[in-house]
């Protein structure tokens, strides 16, 4: 079986995608390629998300990615003192129960946590 274990996603400023995602997220920078304008970010998986710099940066309708944290609702006040753009807090929603975020290029961000998850009847 194959396993996914990269992504590439285009974005306009790959230094601002590096602090929201390092920052907000808690992911690892494994590295950075700034002449490149690329920076790769880790979760506590191994799953790495390369974020490359264009022009021509802008998300796709309907594609979300989904972040199991370890407390849903302290990622929510921690976005929200940060200033990110949160779309909604923490709710029951089609897809189970969590928050949506919006991170500094448009990506739809779901952040989830298994407790609520479950409390929530998912």
């Amino acid at each position: 079986m194959a396993k996914f274990d990269h992504l590439t996603l285009p974005v306009a400023d790959w230094v601002r995608a590096r602090d929201f995602y390092a920052g907000l997220l808690h992911l690892t920078v494994e590295l950075e390629a700034a002449a490149q304008g690329t920076v790769a970010l880790q979760d506590s998986r191994g799953f790495t998300i390369f974020f490359q710099e264009t022009a021509t940066a802008t998300p796709p309708d309907g594609v979300a990615l989904y972040f199991n944290v370890a407390d849903v609702e302290a990622a929510h006040g921690e976005l929200l003192r940060a200033g990110a753009e949160v779309s909604h807090g923490p709710r029951k929603v089609r897809w189970g129960y969590g928050l949506e975020v919006r991170d500094p290029d448009g990506y739809v961000l779901r952040l989830w946590d298994e407790r609520s998850m479950q409390e929530h009847g998912h």
